[in-house]
């Protein structure tokens, strides 16, 4: 049997032909010295990686080393190795002798699926809701014979309550994993690299939140499904200050490991409501992520053409601020945008709403670069891979790539951030202000960014009515030197 190398998202016995087949695993010094990751990132994969071998024993090879070049000169057997999950990986195996590319694992959808799909759809648009309907009839998951379960294909409008006027949800915090050596070694290693200058790290350290394991992985998806999964979709869209995790299941890091299969994930939520233990609310708007938007997300990485990454269609050159980059909360007045910093910084993870609507809308509202918003989205977050934040910040977060992956740009004012979160109460802003004082960034940054992107958007039909009501503000051209001036400054 060949030898199996795994790459650090790799990890579930899935990735394996047989439970006894050999495996290499490089742990390459390289990936961290070129980029600034978070702190709990680098330790989350580490972890990870180390503990697979370590459950695995003789049957690993583990090699550290600077490179991976490097480490593949001390290894003699042939290779077979699943298709990595960035192109840059997918080139390099794909120019090494006698290395054998498998298919793609750990998504619902094969490659081959998604292309009879996608050719199937003819000049039609590659919706997102279309292929998470094919999905569900394909996969069987959430149906009825041939009718969606609980008679419609998608909650979404059960599933945008706003928060309550509590500082939490009221659900069980989620499960946290307990820390062990090989944890403890992981952290010494990187507190070595670090003092040596080799290698920095962004936001803080501290105790490890996510599985790296598939034991701990079942784990944490059990006590989501029994403990919170019922609470998920009303309030999914929500934001509460002092609950970062309200009911969300932090399963995005355990699953881009690939200690989870998507497909057992889904089945597992259905579980649950079959049984009566969960409404279709939610079970449908968890499974919507787990088998349709992230898989939508993955194929469209490899549909699209190599330069979607560098998409810019609304133009957009200002360089990402240090602030904003390096996580400097502390310097951030916008209560919002503090608070998400601070999570991101203490946590590496904030949920899909700070993510869009506060961390990647102030972007695109101030007009930042859309290939430096990906590359840090990249960085810091523990979820974060190239396949996940291309389509999803170049196309979902910036509408960078001129409507591929959503039908209107993601912009938004205070009243929406004041409507579904808390923030807005304690905040020096007003979201009912745009020009002065208390002017609410988000609120004046709206309509600076449909101003400075008036020509490029009048002709979508669903945000038209906006970029008319620009003539409407008496205090644009104030509103307009206001945000020019706030530049690039921390709100």
């Amino acid at each position: 049997m060949s030898r199996r190398w795994l790459f650090g998202d790799q990890l579930g016995p899935h990735f394996l032909d047989a439970p006894d087949q050999p495996v290499l695993m490089i742990e390459s010094r390289a990936v961290f010295t070129r980029r600034a990751y978070h702190r709990q990132k680098a330790h989350l994969v580490l972890s990870a990686m180390r503990h697979r071998a370590a459950e695995l024993g003789d049957q690993c090879t583990y090699v550290r080393a600077d490179t991976y070049r490097e480490a593949l000169r001390e290894v003699t057997d042939e290779l077979t190795v699943c298709q990595p999950t960035s192109h840059a990986a997918d080139d390099f195996v794909r120019g090494l002798d006698g290395v054998e590319v498998l298919e793609p694992r750990g998504y619902a959808t094969s490659l081959a699926d998604f292309a009879t799909w996608a050719d199937g759809r003819g000049r039609k648009r590659m919706l997102m809701e279309d292929f998470y309907r094919d999905s569900r009839r394909r996969l069987g998951v959430l149906m009825d014979g041939s009718e969606p379960a609980g008679g419609k294909w998608n909650f979404d409008a059960d599933n945008r309550e706003p928060p309550p006027k509590t500082p939490t949800l009221g659900v069980d915090e989620p499960w946290w994993p307990d820390e062990d050596e090989i944890d403890e070694q992981v952290r010494a290693d990187l507190d070595a690299w670090e003092s040596d200058g080799d290698v920095t790290f962004l936001g803080a350290d501290g105790p490890r939140r996510f599985a790296v394991t598939h034991t701990e992985a079942l784990h944490a998806l059990g006590d989501f499904v029994e403990h919170r999964l019922p609470s998920f979709g009303a309030q999914e869209d929500a934001i509460l200050s002092a609950d970062p995790w309200m009911a969300h299941s932090l399963l995005s890091a355990v699953m881009n490991l690939g200690l989870l299969d998507p497909v057992e994930v889904a089945h597992r939520a259905e579980e649950a409501y079959r049984a009566g233990d969960a409404p279709i609310a939610s079970t449908e708007g968890f499974v919507r992520q787990v088998i349709g938007w992230r898989d939508y997300v993955w194929h469209l990485y490899w549909q699209q053409p190599r330069n979607y990454r560098r998409r810019n269609e609304l133009g957009a050159t200002a360089s990402l601020p240090k602030w904003f980059a390096e996580l400097q909360h502390e310097s951030v007045d916008a209560a919002c945008l503090s608070h998400t910093l601070q999570d991101v910084a203490e946590h590496g993870w904030v949920h899909h709403i700070p993510r869009l609507m506060v961390l990647g809308n102030y972007a695109m509202q101030r007009g930042w670069r859309p290939s430096q918003v990906t590359d840090w989205f990249h960085r810091a977050f523990v979820d974060g891979y190239d396949w996940v934040m291309v389509p999803n910040v170049v196309g979902m977060s910036q509408y960078a790539d001129g409507g591929v992956m959503a039908t209107k740009p993601y912009a938004g004012g205070g009243a929406y951030i004041d409507r579904m979160s808390d923030y807005c109460g304690d905040c020096r802003y007003n979201p009912k202000v745009r020009v002065g004082e208390y002017a609410c960034p988000f609120t004046a940054g709206y309509w600076a960014f449909l101003e400075r992107n008036r020509e490029a958007l009048q002709g979508n039909q669903r945000i038209a009515r906006a970029v008319h009501g620009l003539d409407r503000l008496k205090d644009l051209d104030e509103l307009v030197v206001q945000e020019r001036d706030r530049g690039s400054r921390a709100p």
